[in-house]
């Protein structure tokens, strides 16, 4: 397990992968296979999307068991369709905390969640915070896509969120996307934790298999590897803010 003072002077790096196609073939194979092989000592959390109405979740349900027994396993709600990550209608809240039991009802050990599109509200994070997860919603950087006033987390190192209902909720953000780790492959890390995520989908693309490659090798040497379960039970970070303040 990571020693907080270690992970707070900025010696580790964590990896997820946003697992959107689950139940696609070959982007599951290609994950499945990273995932076991461990790229330079990374255990890799797999934030998956639940099962849509119509899909099979059965052969879900074994996917998912198979990821959690190679590295830590988390929920990422697609509000709208698998293909539309971020809420237009209904009430945000309450599908997480439907997915949520559900994925428990199952047995599922989920630890994790993320919020497909970047998407995080107060009434969601109050979701997240009862079903017992840490977030990894919020983000280092301002996706370019998101309007001016859409809701995001903005931070730049791990934090507990002050709550309106007054819980605590662990924010381990994300700081880099593997083209943007390819991108500064010179420039040094100054926040304590680097937090790289990619898609499922990256692995279907020769060019974007190849960035991830570099990004992983090149994060390996610059850090020491963890893994978000290691983290989430060995930091305590000195932040701790109000939910408000971490909106941006």
């Amino acid at each position: 397990m990571p020693h907080t003072g270690h992970i707070l002077h900025g010696r580790y790096a964590v990896v997820s992968c946003h697992v959107e196609r689950p139940l696609d073939d070959e982007a599951w194979t290609r994950f499945a296979a990273l995932q076991e092989r461990r790229p330079w000592r990374f255990t890799i959390a797999a934030l998956m999307r639940p099962p849509a109405p119509g899909e099979d979740e059965e052969r879900w349900l074994e996917r998912a068991r198979e990821a959690q027994a190679r590295g830590p396993l988390g929920l990422h709600t697609h509000w709208t369709a698998p293909d539309h990550a971020r809420p237009t209608g209904g009430d945000p809240a309450a599908l997480v905390r439907e997915q949520g039991a559900w994925l428990r009802a199952k047995g599922l050990d989920v630890e994790f969640f993320c919020g497909g599109g970047w998407y995080m509200d107060e009434d969601v994070a109050e979701a997240v915070a009862e079903l017992g997860y840490t977030d990894c919603t919020a983000t280092a950087f301002r996706p370019d896509y998101l309007a001016p006033d859409a809701p995001h987390l903005q931070l730049d190192e791990p934090a507990r969120l002050e709550l309106p209902s007054g819980r605590g909720l662990l924010e381990l953000p994300t700081t880099h996307s593997i083209g943007m780790l390819a991108r500064g492959l010179i420039g040094p890390f100054r926040r304590p934790v680097v937090h790289a995520y990619f898609h499922d989908t990256d692995l279907l693309d020769p060019r974007r298999r190849a960035v991830l490659r570099v990004a992983l090798a090149f994060l390996g040497m610059k850090r020491t590897a963890s893994d978000l379960g290691e983290l989430q039970r060995g930091f305590r970070p000195e932040k701790t803010m109000s939910f408000a303040n971490s909106r941006a």
